[in-house]
């Protein structure tokens, strides 16, 4: 018991912030606070909107973007992630209102903030550099088209029309334009995000969202545009912490919702972190620091009557393209928030919704990296298929969906590239000591083969069955020094061909074979096999000898002066070619 909380206690002091980060921070305060400043203006009607979407209320929105957004900027593993409501989370989050109420979503965040914690002291955040870049850059670039088409209604104008897929919204957002255009709307959220892309190229340094956010609001206050809807009455002040909502009797039938909403909340915060260190030069983030982090977010976040967080990849990239340097802007927008739930409502509330999705809009726009895209789409033709299958399942289905489906392709064209290089060569016997005459004999009574890299399910099949195939000889020789690796379908298809080859009277040798080989070999009887009557050996030459040994005794060829034969040893095969 002692040394099990010794280790767990050592590894959450690992997790732990440290002086590290605290010299980050006092680096270049200024620019993390404007980016901050940037980011909470843009995680509003975010956080409200997602909060409203998943049924509990924007109060519960602004919850979690304050509560989960500071935690996870202190706690978590990325200088620039900013966390809190996503959208891909309301997603899974609806059908457990609809079963369980508010108050199983809660003990759901609760339950899945614990596991995300487990996780990190398991050190499971390592498994996410596994996924291929394809995939990283498919999901960016789906990501930035969901977050552009999002902002659709509000930059037309228009109410948001039902619907649970981005693209049957957008679509049903711009019938409704055609009947009735708002074309202040789309002025306004035109304008907003013209000025931050044009601006960005201007002057980087300059927080253009910030100020056309600004003037967009006053040009529709003193002109009075009330075609340019703002974002309206804002709660005030958050909810006393507080667990009334945690029902015992309920854990075993929320268990498996907490796991969905963990793993949702690891994948969409680590593969949000890696494309905040792919936006920018010398950033990588701690992907189990990362997962610690979104899991004290998550156990704090329900105590406030928050909704489940993850690292935002919309927020995040504003971070970045603002120019923040470390978790400070993160920190700054929770703070932000904060102030505004307590003490800025009111102004906050004048703010055009158009003009926010030109912020939006030109955030999606500035996700892209075209020169990373087209790097990656003339790569290979795998790597250009898996980037166009990730992102379009990212658009038309969900973040989880669209990085499965792109871990299945990847690894589905991985091994088909890897089983392609697994060969079955014929080579020419090596004629060692023996004459010419000798030397002719054998190869007529002998053939001999050798197997070229990996020995598993996706390759054994295509190649080794031919093996059952040979005719006209007495014996085979198989030279395995070259073999990689084999895995239990590879040992058996092998055991099955050498058993093939022996029912027609057709001896079967094998040289070469590695130590750390035989144990897959042996746990299917396959050792056992190529064992018989001593055929097998530890080079090609002793396997030659022996194989002449046997022609011998069959009365195949006259007895020559014999070479001299080492026993059988598990040296790895000297002779190769």
């Amino acid at each position: 018991m002692t040394s099990a909380f010794t280790w767990i206690w050592g590894r959450i002091a690992d997790l732990l912030p440290g002086r590290t980060d605290l010299a980050e921070i006092r680096r270049d305060p200024r620019r993390d606070l404007l980016a901050g400043l940037t980011v909470a203006i843009v995680a509003l009607p975010l956080a409200l909107g997602f909060g409203v979407s998943s049924g509990l209320g924007a109060e519960a929105g602004l919850a979690t973007a304050v509560i989960a957004g500071a935690l996870a900027a202190v706690f978590g593993g990325s200088n620039l992630q900013v966390s809190g409501p996503t959208g891909a989370m309301t997603v899974v989050l609806v059908p457990i209102v609809a079963e369980h109420g508010p108050s199983g979503v809660l003990t759901v965040g609760l339950m899945a903030g614990l596991m995300l914690v487990v996780l990190a002291l398991l050190r499971a955040g390592k498994y996410m550099q596994y996924v291929p870049a394809p995939v990283v850059e498919g999901f960016t670039l789906g990501i930035a088209c969901v977050i552009g088409l999002q902002q659709i209604p509000n930059a037309l104008g228009v109410p948001k029309p039902d619907g649970d897929r981005v693209l049957v919204v957008t679509w049903r957002a711009l019938e409704e334009f055609a009947h009735n255009p708002n074309w202040t709307a789309l002025a306004f959220a035109l304008a907003v995000a013209a000025v931050m892309l044009i601006g960005a190229r201007w002057r980087p340094t300059v927080p253009f969202s910030i100020l056309a956010v600004i003037a967009a609001t006053i040009v529709a206050q003193v002109a009075g545009l009330d075609a340019a809807k703002p974002i309206g009455d804002l709660p005030s002040g958050l909810p006393a912490p507080s667990l009334s909502f945690l029902d015992l009797g309920s854990l075993g039938s929320l268990l498996a919702p907490a796991v969905a909403v963990a793993a949702l909340a690891a994948l969409e915060s680590l593969l949000s972190a890696s494309v905040a260190d792919g936006m920018t030069v010398g950033q990588q983030h701690d992907p189990d620091r990362e997962l610690f982090g979104q899991g004290l977010a998550n156990i704090a976040a329900p105590l406030f009557g928050g909704v489940p967080a993850t690292g935002a990849i919309a927020r995040t990239a504003v971070n970045v393209r603002t120019g923040a340097g470390s978790r400070l802007a993160a920190l700054t927008h929770a703070a932000i928030l904060a102030v505004i739930v307590f003490a800025a409502a009111p102004l906050v509330s004048k703010i055009p919704l158009a003009a926010l999705a030109g912020v939006l809009l030109a955030t999606a726009v500035r996700m892209v990296e075209v020169g990373s895209l087209r790097a990656m789409a003339r790569a290979t033709r795998s790597d250009a298929l898996i980037l166009v299958l990730t992102a379009v399942a990212t658009l038309a289905l969900d973040l989880v969906y669209a990085v499965i489906i792109g871990l299945v392709v990847a690894g589905g064209l991985a091994l088909r590239a890897v089983a392609i290089q697994a060969r079955l060569d014929q080579v020419p016997l090596d004629r060692g000591d023996h004459s010419a005459e000798e030397h002719a004999l054998l190869a007529e009574h002998i053939v001999a083969y050798r197997i070229d890299g990996p020995l598993f399910f996706a390759a054994a099949h295509r190649f080794l069955l031919e093996l059952a195939e040979v005719a006209d000889v007495q014996v085979v020789i198989l030279r395995m020094s070259r073999v990689t690796t084999i895995d239990a379908t590879g040992a058996l298809v092998l055991k099955d061909v050498v058993e093939k080859l022996n029912r027609r009277g057709v001896v079967v040798m094998t040289s070469g074979i590695r130590p750390g080989q035989r144990h897959v070999l042996d746990s299917v009887g396959a050792l056992e096999v190529l064992r018989l009557e001593g055929r097998e050996y530890a080079t090609t030459p002793e396997a030659i000898q022996g194989a002449r040994t046997y022609l011998e005794c069959a009365g195949v060829m006259p007895a020559l002066p014999a070479q001299t034969s080492r026993p059988i040893s598990e040296e790895t095969e000297e002779t190769v070619g």
